[in-house]
């Protein structure tokens, strides 16, 4: 009977980890059962976990787990059967290329992937048997060429007899495959490049005119995708007469369990633990994804320029001074707009008490039973930590020549006031401008003149980036800071999208569970330079790109205001003001409601 409950314990324990090991990796969710109809979204056959016999076995259903969710995680479909060779010889060794560049991807994406599949490997090339090696008839060609690739890219070390085995077939694939190992390995992230070039190379090989192997009529009719156990039925090393395996019956998972060897619980532990490394692949991967489109001729000439290196000090608190007299006239409305968003977070800070402590704050309230009672013991009391102390606030201004004069003035205003009144309540704030160095390009354009001008060379000018205030500067070691977005000569072109995307990096390295991104800007992206020589949306289409991916696929929240200018049409979150005098109330009720919601969500 306790063997019967350690089993049951054990399958149950094995089934959660390898159902959250495929959701961390995959996004998704799978559905363990013992029923042959039951399936994931993948259309893939389930484990039967009652058949796990053996360590070994152990081992290849964790591998296989994982190769199941990396091929849902990183391998497109269309893209797949859009490169699939017509020969229906070349099929499975497509298939099990495509396998093993999903595979790769997630050894490098997590170190516990890559020891799970390695182990499988070595395990199938160690029970690999043959009675008689004389030909290449004696050899499966579906087998060399796993051993092919399992060398080439998992770097798994062969040995005496999978040598041999690939020793028939391996000069026919150096002689087509060799010369690509590089572009393969260094585009297994685009796997349209990497298909199409796979699939050329199968077509060029020759073998297949020689080669008379029989195939199985589920290889006829399916092309290996969407039935992954067809790779493993062709491919596979067969390890079910290897004897060591028979004979590991002291070792057999139906007899005595012991949980703590497989450490289960860890698993578990670990693939949640594993899941922000997880997102921040996907992020990559969709930032890859966007930036491919997104053309720079260079960014050589780019600079990211603290704001206090961008003039003397003398002129800094000379500017400084220019924008303390800008305040005077709003001084009124700036005690007010303060004083407002500081009511508004500590009443929302769900301040509560921990009572009944043995140490903290005497609990005043409880000292009447001490007098009736002297044997009752004191009573203490302790204040809940604020809800908004781990929130950090970014504000991306725009410092285009459009914003030249008293939207400029208003935006550093409004930043001065917010960074304040933030700090008092705890709240962390970053305050960033972005521009041009030049006009017309720069140093940028002239390369380009230089190089003959070649056709849609994409961003075509020098940016400059610029931090006014860090997240963990105080307001008055970096308020004349503030000042210099009013320099003379400062305000060019503005190229939001780089802009956002330059804010989104810092932002993401930050500590803090919660972030905003303000943007304030006046309207569409433009430079002269860049929209001369491309299409007329191109930088309007790489910003409602990084917006919609900071919208969907990370957990930074972001927001806009336009003055003058509706820039809803790039930002889900966005109002339109058309009094700059507006700016500072609009700012504080944007932000006010972003902690109402937050609290709702509590």
């Amino acid at each position: 009977m306790g063997n019967s409950n350690k089993s049951a314990n054990f399958k149950e324990k094995l089934k959660q980890a390898l159902n959250s090991t495929f959701k961390v990796i995959s996004d998704d969710f799978v559905y363990f059962s013992n029923s042959k109809k039951e399936k994931n979204f993948d259309k893939l056959e389930l484990l039967d976990l009652d058949n796990l016999k053996t360590k070994m076995d152990f081992i290849k259903a964790r591998a296989e787990i994982d190769s199941s969710a990396l091929k849902k995680k990183f391998s497109d479909e269309e893209i797949f059967k859009k490169h699939i060779p017509d020969n229906s010889s070349c099929k499975s060794l497509y298939s099990m290329a495509e396998k093993i560049r999903c595979e790769t991807l997630g050894s490098k994406m997590l170190k516990g992937i890559k020891k799970n599949l390695v182990d499988n490997y070595n395990q199938k090339i160690l029970s690999f048997k043959k009675d008689q090696l004389k030909t290449k008839d004696d050899v499966s060609v579906n087998e060399a060429f796993e051993l092919y690739m399992l060398k080439n890219f998992h770097n798994i070390e062969l040995n005496y007899l999978t040598k041999k085995i690939l020793g028939f077939w391996e000069k026919d694939f150096d002689l087509s495959i060799s010369k690509h190992i590089s572009f393969l390995k260094d585009n297994l992230e685009d796997q349209n490049k990497y298909s199409s070039k796979f699939s050329e190379i199968l077509k060029e090989m020759d073998i297949f005119q020689t080669e008379n192997y029989e195939e199985s009529s589920e290889d006829n009719k399916d092309d290996g995708q969407n039935n992954p156990s067809n790779e493993d039925q062709n491919t596979d090393i067969d390890d079910s007469k290897n004897p060591d395996t028979e004979n590991e019956t002291e070792e057999s998972l139906d007899g005595d369990y012991d949980i703590e060897d497989y450490k289960l619980d860890d698993q578990l532990f670990k693939t949640e633990s594993e899941k922000h490394n997880n997102k921040q692949l996907v992020q990559k991967k969709a930032l890859n994804s966007i930036n491919l489109e997104y053309k720079i001729f260079t960014n050589k000439y780019d600079e990211v320029i603290k704001a206090e290196n961008l003039e003397n000090i003398e002129e800094a608190l000379k500017l400084r001074r220019t924008l303390d007299q800008q305040l005077v006239g709003f001084q009124d409305i700036i005690t007010k707009l303060a004083n407002k968003l500081q009511r508004q977070l500590l009443a929302k800070q769900n301040r509560s008490w921990e009572f009944d402590l043995e140490e903290g704050l005497l609990d005043s309230s409880k000292l009447p039973r001490i007098i009736m009672d002297p044997y009752n013991s004191l009573s203490f009391k302790k204040e809940k930590d604020l809800d908004f102390k781990d929130t950090v606030v970014t504000l991306l201004i725009d410092n285009s020549g459009s914003m030249r004069g008293r939207p400029i003035t208003i935006a550093a205003i409004c930043a001065d006031i917010l960074s304040r009144t933030l700090e008092r309540c705890s709240v962390k704030v970053e305050i960033l401008g972005f521009t041009t160095k030049n006009w017309k390009g720069g140093q940028s354009r002239e390369n380009w003149s230089k190089l003959g001008k070649p056709k849609t060379p994409g961003r075509l000018n020098d940016l400059r980036h610029i931090i006014y205030k860090g997240a963990d500067t105080q307001w008055r070691q970096s308020k004349n800071n503030l000042g210099l977005m009013l320099k003379e000569g400062l305000l060019k072109e503005n190229i939001d999208g780089e802009a956002i995307s330059w804010a989104f990096n810092r932002l993401k390295k930050r500590r803090e569970e919660r972030k905003i991104l303000m943007v304030i800007s006046d309207g569409a992206p433009v430079d002269d330079s860049t929209l001369s020589v491309n299409s007329g949306d191109f930088l309007e289409k790489h910003l409602r790109k990084m917006v919609k991916f900071i919208e969907d696929k990370t957990e930074i929240e972001i927001l806009a205001i336009g003055i003058g200018h509706d820039v809803s049409r790039y930002y889900s979150r966005a109002i339109k003001i058309t009094d700059v005098n507006e700016l500072g109330d609009v700012m504080v009720s944007q932000l006010s409601s972003l902690f109402e919601n937050k609290n709702k969500l509590h």
